[in-house]
This record gives structure tokens, C-alpha cells and sequence, in this order.
């Protein structure tokens, strides 16, 4: 699949810029952009679902010394 993207003048720069510090032609740094926005989103779901647990005190910790014991 094929998709344009329009960027204005300082995006564009901002992109050029990007692509030669790391040294990756445009597509590859936008597509790693994309995919590092997409694992932070699963990363925040993931942390949304363990606050909840933890609002509602169904969170326990161990020790070292209680996992230990368990093993």
C-alpha cells in the first residue's frame, strides 16, 4: 500500500533532519515512528489496566524472600 502525506515547510525540515541524525531514508523513519506511537498505546493500555487493579485494591506485591520460599 502506498499512502501520501503532505507536510509543510517545518515538517519537512523537521523530517530531513531526522532522516539524516539516524541516518534512515524517510519511509523507514516515519514507519518506526509509527510503530513505537502503536507499542506505546498497547504499553498505556496495558498500565490503564493494572491501575485499575490497583484503585481497586486487587494488587498484592512479593518480596524477594516470599518468591523464593514459593519456588
Amino acid at each position: 500500500m502506498v499512502i501520501s502525506v503532505r507536510f509543510n515547510q517545518q515538517e519537512e525540515r523537521v523530517l530531513k533532519r531526522l532522516s539524516n541524525y539516524y541516518d534512515e531514508d524517510r519511509s523507514k523513519l516515519l514507519k518506526k515512528s509509527l510503530m513505537e506511537m502503536y507499542e506505546t498505546l498497547l504499553d498505556r493500555k496495558v498500565i490503564d489496566k493494572f491501575e485499575a487493579k490497583e484503585r481497586a485494591k486487587k494488587v498484592r506485591f512479593y518480596t524477594a524472600e516470599e518468591i523464593l520460599k514459593k519456588i
